[in-house]
């Protein structure tokens, strides 16, 4: 037949073909050709059948021949093209030994240390001492020693975690104010800050955070003392000039006792979203000593006085950088403490 005597001619266009093909794709387009169901050598074979059969065993043995000769050009051509891919990716991915090392990405502290540093930062400069206290804490320097009456609301055991014998873990750091009166004399000058725990949990609270809390006692302390002091801090935390507005309040530790409001930083004192379009911003707590106190820790409440003043370290972090949902601090979002490297 016609198409096996321009056999000869098929393999040499077919070593030329092979030879010219520059990528791995290229070649499989002609192996393809080659040996694919509609293939020419495959063609080939379907036809032998109708050959006569004297003439099929020597155009059978020719065809096989051929079969071997282009799958071993076709094999031999995939390596060498194989090869020189791998050659090129080599030297596209080839490293300069003498430029610097990668260096590993560096991290910062967690917003809330951030705080926390930067408020100890500014206390420290008005003279005000870091004062540590137990996280684990007694119901005497908890709440007795501060003045809470038995049925006060606090101690519940909704409010409170509890141990046996008495044991708790604390709910505010003012129990350091105790400690540190307990064993220090006056003039007193303290910063408290640390972890507290309470049995809350939603969009504004979590079981732990964050507080600092400040204790003044001297001689000739007043109330214009502890307003001059934390108008200084809110000035200097925010960067900002605003307002303070002091509200009368009750806590069972000071008297009188006040809550302490702040223009919005947002709006400045306009009104907007975040402040429910009143312009103020409830920060904080404070007031002068409770003189019920100072027999608890054997100070003479003729002669000193004192201030105390109790602020929420995740308030200040989400007013200062913008963040309204409290628990995003302690879900380990990789994202947004990027932003505080």
């Amino acid at each position: 037949m016609e198409a096996y005597s321009q056999l000869d001619t098929f393999l040499t266009q077919a070593e030329t073909d092979i030879q010219s093909a520059n990528s791995i794709e290229e070649l499989e387009s002609l192996r393809l050709a080659y040996f694919g169901k509609k293939g020419h050598i495959t063609a080939l074979t379907k036809l032998i059948g109708k050959l006569p059969a004297q003439d099929r065993p020597a155009t059978g043995k020719k065809l096989s021949n051929a079969r071997s000769q282009l799958q071993t050009s076709l094999e031999t051509k995939s390596e060498k093209l194989r090869e020189k891919t791998r050659l090129e990716r080599l030297a596209s991915e080839k490293v300069d030994v003498t430029l610097p090392g990668r260096r590993a990405a560096s991290g910062g502290p967690h917003p809330l240390s951030r705080t926390m540093f930067r408020m100890q930062e500014i206390f420290s400069r008005v003279g005000f001492d870091i004062a540590v206290g137990p996280e684990i804490e007694d119901d005497y320097h908890n709440f007795e020693a501060l003045n809470f009456p038995p049925e006060h609301p606090a101690r519940a055991m909704q409010d409170t975690f509890y141990f046996h014998d008495n044991l708790l873990l604390r709910t505010h750091t003012s129990p350091v104010q105790i400690r540190y009166m307990a064993n220090n004399k006056p003039p007193i000058r303290i910063v408290a800050p640390g972890r507290v725990y309470r049995c809350d949990s939603d969009i504004t609270h979590t079981p732990m955070f964050h507080q600092l809390e400040g204790l003044v006692v001297d001689e000739s302390t007043t109330f214009a003392d502890l307003k001059g002091v934390l108008e200084y801090f809110v000035q200097e935390f925010f960067e900002q000039d605003l307002k303070l507005r002091f509200r009368p309040s009750y806590f069972p530790f000071t008297e009188p006792s006040a809550e302490v409001d702040i223009s919005c930083v947002f709006c400045k004192g306009d009104g907007c979203n975040v402040c429910k379009r009143s312009g103020w911003l409830e920060v904080l707590g404070c007031g002068m000593v409770h003189p019920a106190l100072y027999s608890n820790v054997d100070i003479d409440a003729e002669r000193f006085a004192g201030y105390a003043f109790g602020m929420g370290v995740e308030r200040f972090t989400m007013l200062r950088y913008g963040v309204d949902d409290l628990r995003i601090f302690f879900k380990n979002d990789l994202e947004m403490l990027s932003q505080f490297q």
